[in-house]
């Protein structure tokens, strides 16, 4: 089942990227819902929210680190929970998605836009960058309802 969400989650997330470079990159913005969300091209340099702009080699080398980790702690333990193991895919997805970029590119697509009107932008981000969030929520909600309830 991991490998399946892997491949799955790298395969939107390439389908995406293609079409934003393809599209996006050729217009300033598509609106979806007015003054909320809109799609637009955006090459980032950096982390998450615009962080470590310029951090190329440092970003890769902490990128294959932490999946190489998970990997291997997913294949020595097996662990039984399934919420566990699909977190865990959904994040390492992600970091693989956003990893090819930056090996390929020198840079992560960005082009989802959430927005309120002109008063608030929320970093522009990617369906990788979705998977990392969502696998990590998943992930804290599995330790916390532990520590909270135990086995």
């Amino acid at each position: 089942m991991e490998i399946f969400v892997i491949l799955l989650g790298i395969l939107i997330d390439r389908v995406t990227k293609i079409w934003a470079i393809g599209v996006l990159s050729k217009v300033s913005q598509i609106i979806v819902i007015k003054d909320l969300f809109s799609l637009l091209y955006l090459q980032n340099k950096g982390a998450a929210f615009g962080i470590l702009q310029g951090k190329l080699y440092f970003l890769t080398i902490i990128t294959i680190i932490v999946v190489g980790g998970m990997m291997f702690y997913i294949i020595k333990y097996k662990p039984n929970s399934k919420l566990i193991r699909i977190s865990f895919s959904l994040i390492i997805s992600g970091a693989l998605g956003n990893l090819m970029d930056r090996i390929v590119y020198k840079y992560v697509v960005d082009f989802i836009s959430v927005h309120y009107k002109d008063i608030y932008y929320f970093p522009v981000f990617n369906i990788a960058d979705v998977m990392v969030v969502v696998g990590t929520a998943l992930l804290a909600f599995y330790l916390l309802k532990e520590e909270k309830y135990g086995k």
